[in-house]
């Protein structure tokens, strides 16, 4: 059996500890408590790792290729036993700030492990993270866009959100 695919489209961020519950979010895969960040300067807050180094460890992961502005694609297709191929893609692209990671905007689809795989290239989970949805510009705590991300997997939403 084939484990279930996250889909999203987001910008992940620092997150502040100064960030507070901000307003439910009701979209087409459910409702959802949100954060809000009183101070918006604190969204200009760069992460803890340095830009080389989050792209050094993206380079070690295997099928993901990362060009040295920013960009990078990690993409997978494999059988598996006798179950329905398995084919997932997630395009970023990190921004700078500083010498050290700012955001980074993901879209696409992958399992919830090779999520965690990509989120440790960003200092995770050392390094607490919030998510932007991109729809709606709502800001998701990690594990509500979890649930966020299998919900929109569940319906197949992953396959909207590659390149054709």
């Amino acid at each position: 059996m084939t484990s279930p695919l996250y889909a999203f489209e987001i910008t992940l961020q620092s997150q502040p500890a100064e960030a507070t519950a901000g307003p439910p979010l009701a979209d087409a895969w459910g409702t959802w408590p949100t954060l809000d960040v009183p101070n918006k300067e604190l969204l200009a807050s760069p992460m803890a790792i340095g830009f080389d180094a989050a792209f050094e460890r993206l380079a070690a992961i295997e099928r993901l290729y990362a060009e040295p502005d920013g960009s990078f694609v990690w993409t997978c297709s494999r059988t598996g036993d006798g179950a329905a191929p398995t084919w997932w893609q997630v395009d970023g692209n990190a921004y700078e700030r500083g010498g050290r990671v700012l955001l980074v905007d993901l879209k696409g689809s992958c399992p919830p492990a090779e999520f965690d795989r990509l989120l440790g290239a960003f200092g995770w989970p050392g390094q607490p993270l919030m998510m932007q949805l991109v729809r709606s510009a709502t800001f998701l705590d990690e594990a509500t866009f979890r649930l966020h991300a299998a919900a929109r997997g569940l319906v197949g939403d992953g396959k909207t959100l590659r390149p054709s």
